[in-house]
């Protein structure tokens, strides 16, 4: 699976041939997160982003209400089938999991993409340094925390944040290696106690799965893209869109265009 292209890729999911997360997967593109709302929540989401760079960092809005494709960051792009799998809220509330949303498609529906950590990964793989999640071939462990994120509107929430375990010196090196990907939550938020950031048990964590942490090693974490997630739900719109944790939009940008260095 890793041999594809973004393209065939989305193609696969859009044939309902791939569903699984996309950690590892289509080695050197952006992948993002999205959240798809109704018009009339998109401009305090989108103040929502802009307030909070670090979990909700922009890579693209639909252009208009309705809008299925996103053409500067994917060819031929249908947003309602072309993400392994999604989740669909109303009231706030998380009522199913599916593989295509087109049921689902209403006219004033705004997309948005946000930047994703799995992005990342592939420049920490190239230093040398291991990716837990995918060497164990799970989902990153995402946990909610006692970080405030700043209010817009009707949005509020924690930050969520993913972790991968790692010796410290390498935490420190991985720290300088995300800094150059600012659209992409950039450096960790925190490394070392769990319990500093609100995590109670670092082995149970609140969305994807949990991986082993070595002798020696400390838990390092990134402001992560389910954080929109947690915003939503806490808003009680009436109605969204997002894709399940892991299984994101991988674009047809190549990573290193987000290299701010």
């Amino acid at each position: 699976m890793s041999v594809l292209t973004p393209y065939q890729l989305r193609q696969q999911c859009r044939s309902g041939a791939f569903s699984g997360n996309t950690s590892g997967l289509a080695p050197g593109f952006v992948q993002a997160n999205m959240a798809i709302l109704p018009k009339q929540y998109a401009a305090d989401f989108l103040q929502f982003c802009h307030f909070n760079p670090k979990p909700c960092p922009l890579l693209g809005m639909a252009a208009t209400p309705g809008a299925i494709d996103m053409p500067a960051l994917a060819n031929d792009l249908d947003i309602r089938s072309d993400l392994p799998r999604y989740r669909i809220f109303r009231q706030g509330r998380l009522i199913e999991e599916v593989t295509d949303v087109r049921d689902y498609w209403r006219d004033d529906l705004v997309t948005f993409l946000i930047g994703c950590s799995f992005s990342f990964e592939e420049s920490l793989l190239a230093d040398g340094l291991e990716i837990r999640n995918i060497s164990e071939n799970v989902n990153v462990p995402m946990y909610r925390t006692n970080i405030a994120c700043t209010p817009a509107g009707v949005f509020h929430g924690g930050m969520v944040v993913s972790m991968r375990p790692m010796l410290p010196a390498d935490a420190i090196r991985a720290i300088q290696i995300c800094s150059r990907f600012p659209q992409v939550h950039g450096a960790p938020v925190h490394f070392g106690d769990p319990m500093a950031i609100g995590i109670t048990d670092i082995t149970k964590p609140d969305f994807g799965d949990a991986v082993t942490i070595k002798p020696g090693e400390v838990p390092v974490f990134w402001a992560c893209g389910v954080t929109p997630q947690v915003a939503i739900a806490n808003a009680g719109v009436e109605f969204c869109i997002t894709h399940s944790p892991g299984h994101m939009l991988v674009t047809d940008v190549p990573n290193s265009k987000l290299s701010v260095l």
